[in-house]
C-alpha cells in the first residue's frame, strides 16, 4: 500500500508492504500524481516495507530523477541497509539524501482495537 500526503512544499509517500514485481501496476498512476503535485521535496517514508526488490528499486529511482530534472529533492526515511544496497547496486543511492536521524514510531490504535506490536528493522547508523 502507497499514501501521499501533501504540503505546500512536501510530498510524501508512505509505503507499507512489499515494493516489488507485484506492486508495479500501481507504480505509473502514483509516479504521475507525484510529478503532477510539482512539490520540491519527496519524502518517502519506508518504515513498513517489508521488502524491495529492482522493481521496486526502479520505481524509487523513477521518482528521483523526475524530482531532479525539477530541481527537487528526493529523501528516503526509514529505509534499512537491505532498501539501501538494492538502490547501491541499481548505482542509484546518490539520486537520495538518506535521513539517518529518523526513527520509526511504533504504530498505536487510536480505537480500543488491541494493539499489535509490528516488527521493526535495523537502521542504517
Amino acid at each position: 500500500m502507497i499514501e501521499i500526503a501533501t504540503s505546500s512544499t512536501t510530498t510524501t509517500l508512505v509505503v507499507a508492504g512489499d515494493l516489488d514485481l507485484a506492486e508495479r501496476d500501481q507504480f505509473p498512476e502514483i509516479a504521475a500524481r507525484v510529478v503532477g503535485l510539482r512539490r520540491q521535496l519527496l519524502v518517502i517514508d519506508m518504515c513498513r516495507v517489508t521488502f524491495m526488490d529492482s522493481t521496486g528499486a526502479a520505481f524509487l529511482i523513477s521518482l528521483a530523477d523526475s524530482g531532479r530534472k525539477r530541481g527537487g529533492a528526493t529523501v528516503l526515511r526509514g529505509a534499512d541497509e537491505r532498501d539501501l544496497f538494492v538502490l547501491e547496486v541499481c548505482g542509484a543511492l546518490d539520486l537520495f539524501r538518506v535521513d539517518t536521524d529518523h526513527r520509526c514510531e511504533q504504530s498505536s490504535p487510536t480505537s480500543g482495537a488491541t494493539p499489535v506490536q509490528l516488527p521493526q528493522r535495523p537502521r542504517p547508523a
